[in-house]
């Protein structure tokens, strides 16, 4: 049977000149592959475009984090000014009260770096954030994704979670201000004016923690917390208010006050917490059945309740030992103002 033209014209494959024709048409498909623009836009520059933006943002990075680093450093290394050097009186217990106050500033300082360095670690981690972010919306733009309609939707998408999480986003902001401000740190004893009252136990950019005297735990949002006194700062203040009945001698009731006080802070168990001497400053209420003593005592911060609470004892200690009559109720007196008289109820008010 007769073979058809065409493929008598056309050499076989398996045949030398089939297998050289063959070569010479895969190579010049190649030279035409690699001759078009298209391919040397994407494996030649596209990829070093894209190599060149990762290259920009690792350096970026690594610049930001070195600069927010030494500032940290800075920071640390330059500790601010100290405040006024506190008194500690006289006596065997100031060079204790010295030495306490010496590790209160070294607990100081290092809530301080260490305030610095979680600021320090929030804002690398922002820098990175932003520098990624836009590196990578650099390499979509490269690589022929319109990136117009991300940014727009991410721009919708934050005013919506803008509107949503604004709670949030003030939550953080406060958490940054107060570590920046050092408002307070873990371990102060603060008051938040709405009854939170007790240690705070740990403290993040959007929660702070405190332990009050029952024990419960308060999560407390930082951007609702309005106003805050910190009971931990530099020094305490033991007030103590002293009633006194108004059958007893004023002044002799003023020394064994100041005695009984003065005794009191010597005691080995509040001496090292004690910075000044005791003092009385007088009357400060006067009622109908009793006037009051006002005493006032500086303490290491935090210090002032357990001072107030020895004082108090080796006060009415004091007074019940020299004849001190504390007020009674309704204005009655004391029970030894009123000796000889009949307190109680009488046998006809029983019989009733």
């Amino acid at each position: 049977m007769a073979q058809p033209l065409h493929l008598l014209a056309a050499p076989a494959a398996n045949t030398p000149e089939g297998a050289g024709q063959k070569a010479e048409e895969t190579a010049d498909a190649v030279e035409k592959w690699w001759q078009d623009p298209t391919t040397h836009e994407w494996l030649i520059e596209h990829p070093i475009r894209i190599a060149v933006i990762l290259l920009i943002a690792i350096i970026a990075h690594a610049i930001l984090r070195r600069v927010i680093s030494r500032v940290a450093q800075h920071s640390i290394d330059n500790k601010p000014s100290s405040k006024p050097m506190l008194s500690f009186g006289k006596g065997h217990r100031a060079a204790e009260a010295a030495k306490r106050a010496t590790a209160l500033e070294s607990a100081k300082e290092s809530r301080r770096v260490s305030r610095i360095r979680t600021l320090a670690n929030v804002s690398r981690s922002a820098a990175a954030i932003f520098v990624w972010v836009t590196a990578i919306i650099a390499i979509l733009s490269e690589v022929g994704v319109n990136v117009a309609p991300l940014i727009a939707s991410a721009g919708v998408i934050g005013v919506a979670l803008g509107f949503g999480a604004q709670s949030l986003v003030k939550d953080f902001l406060s958490g940054i201000f107060m570590l920046i401000e050092d408002q307070y740190g873990i371990g102060d004893t603060i008051d938040l004016g709405d009854g939170t009252f007790g240690d705070v136990e740990s403290i993040t950019l959007r929660i702070t923690t405190v332990r009050d005297i029952d024990g419960a735990l308060w999560y407390v949002r930082n951007g609702e917390i309005l106003k805050v006194a910190n009971h931990s700062d530099s020094f305490s203040i033991a007030r103590l208010q002293i009633p006194v009945g108004l059958t007893n001698d004023t002044q002799t009731a003023r020394d064994i006050i100041a005695q009984a006080a003065r005794r009191a802070v010597q005691d080995t168990a509040v001496a090292g917490k004690v910075i000044d001497d005791p003092v009385l400053n007088g009357v400060t209420e006067f009622n109908p059945d009793y006037l009051s003593y006002r005493l006032s005592i500086k303490t290491l911060p935090g210090a002032q309740w357990d001072v107030q609470r020895a004082v108090y004892a080796e006060v009415l200690n004091a007074m019940n030992a020299h004849g001190i009559s504390t007020p009674y109720p309704h204005g009655v007196g004391s029970p030894r103002a009123i000796a000889g008289r009949q307190v109680g109820p009488t046998s006809e008010e029983e019989s009733k």
